[in-house]
């Protein structure tokens, strides 16, 4: 504690509730700064802890805090006595401020910025769907009850701009508009009572929106529960796909969301380590997320009417797309994904989005498992009437054994810690074969694995020529 003559340079006092009902500044701005004011409880948290702990255990403590206000990381050093009533009840805490030092932030990242906000957009949105460069509808994808019908017409209109479909209040000009002033902005869908926001992420490099656009809807409030969901006394009885997964994904997605906008301290100000424990609710959340949408998918393609619906796709920009999605993810391993080069071509017969989640599956699994600082390919090739795409990577390969194990349900080759269900590969080879396809795995250990995509090719049957 301080000796006789300390000099404090602030005084503050806190009440039994943790209210701070007296300050001088500068701790007052600072609980200001931190969403508080006075009177109200301690907004500044590792502060907050501090006096608790003082309070709890009737302890005189001398410590150092950290928060943060504004664009500056202030270290302050406190020292916190108990106070108590003639009863001898404890009534809260004096707080001396001994030292205080601010620094200035180092700038935010932009990249990493825009990053963070596409995260929780994806996360936060109903509605998901795929633009070409002119912002064109390519495909879409929904679960909100309320966007059935805008479902069935988006999909009737393929190849239109995708601001036919909504309704832009206050803006008469020609559309689409550029993507810029479209980003975040307010529209109306025929049949949804609730108001919706559009993002657009732009693909491509270094024209951002030269490889398309995903199409983020998002909207104001969540969907009333007011039984529009799909029926749960139908002939087959509830489905944990049809009827939960739905439910379970929306509050999921946002807890997600507001733990991401706690992490980035988009919503103000906070301590690192609170930022760290909201990192950890939303990975806990995202696994979650994941075990779920990987139960849903089993009871899909494990009914005895799952089919897909084939297309003629570009698997090159299936596989840029995939390696766009987990771009970040790779980069926080220093992992380099190389995808098919610009240019590169291979048309094939199958559904994009299975496509997609298929590799998003590879690609994943070899993020996962192969070792920092390394490579992760993805190649096309086509023997016959095959069209092919090989995800290789860098990681420790599989045994010949394993290798006929890993295919199959809930396998995980004894790697309990690493987040799976054991579902990926067993459910992707599922939708493989439904496409008229298969997937394979070639793997040596030591030597990485190879998982190869296979489905029908397709000709090239423009009636123009390149």
């Amino acid at each position: 504690m301080a000796t006789v003559g300390t000099r404090y340079i602030a005084r503050a006092r806190a009440d039994a509730d943790r209210k701070l009902v007296e300050a001088d500044d500068p701790l007052a701005e600072l609980q200001q700064a931190c969403g508080g004011s006075i009177g109200s409880r301690i907004a500044i948290p590792e502060l907050l802890a501090l006096v608790e702990k003082a309070q709890r255990y009737g302890l005189r403590l001398a410590r150092q805090f950290e928060a943060i206000d504004g664009e500056k990381r202030i270290t302050a050093w406190v020292e916190i006595v108990p106070i108590t009533d003639e009863s001898g009840e404890a009534d809260g805490c004096a707080i001396d401020v001994v030292s205080w030092h601010s620094e200035e932030l180092p700038p935010e990242n932009d990249i990493d910025a825009a990053r963070r906000r596409v995260e929780i957009n994806r996360h936060l949105a109903d509605c998901t769907a795929r633009l070409d460069s002119n912002q064109r509808l390519l495909s879409i994808d929904t679960e909100a009850a309320d966007l059935v019908d805008f479902a069935e017409k988006a999909q009737a209109n393929v190849g239109k701009p995708w601001t036919d479909l909504v309704r832009l209040p206050g803006n008469t000009h020609r559309q689409p508009l550029h993507w810029r002033l479209l980003d975040g902005a307010s529209c109306e869908i025929d049949g949804s009572g609730r108001n919706w926001t559009a993002h657009l992420e732009p693909l491509g490099q270094p024209q951002p929106g030269s490889a398309g656009f995903v199409l983020y809807l998002t909207a104001d409030s969540p969907l009333a529960e007011d039984g529009s969901g799909a029926d749960s006394d139908s002939e087959d009885g509830p489905s944990f796909g049809r009827d939960l997964t739905p439910v379970l994904r929306q509050p999921i997605n946002r807890i997600i969301a507001n733990a991401e906008t706690i992490r980035t301290k988009l919503a103000g100000p906070l301590a690192d380590e609170y930022s760290s424990y909201a990192s950890d609710i939303a990975t806990a959340a995202q696994h979650l997320l994941a075990l779920i949408d990987d139960l849903s998918d089993l009871e899909v393609v494990e009914s005895e009417d799952f089919a897909t619906a084939p297309d003629r796709i570009e698997l090159a920009d299936v596989a840029r797309r995939a390696c766009g999605i987990l771009g970040v993810r790779a980069r926080e391993k220093g992992i380099t994904l190389v995808a098919p080069p610009e240019g590169e071509s291979q048309l094939a017969i199958a559904e994009f989005r299975r496509v997609l989640q298929i590799l998003l599956n590879l690609v994943g699994n070899a993020i996962r498992y192969s070792p920092d600082d390394s490579q992760v390919w993805i190649r096309l090739d086509r023997i016959g009437n095959r069209a092919l795409i090989t995800v290789a990577d860098q990681g420790h390969g599989l045994e010949e054994e394993q290798q006929q194990q890993v295919f199959e349900k809930f396998e995980r080759l004894g790697r309990s810690g690493d987040g799976g269900s054991g579902l990926g590969l067993y459910i992707s080879r599922r939708i493989a074969r439904a496409m008229d396809g298969d997937l394979t795995v070639e793997s040596a250990p030591g030597q990485g694995a190879r998982f190869t995509l296979s489905v029908p090719a397709a000709e090239d049957l423009r009636e123009k020529p390149r």
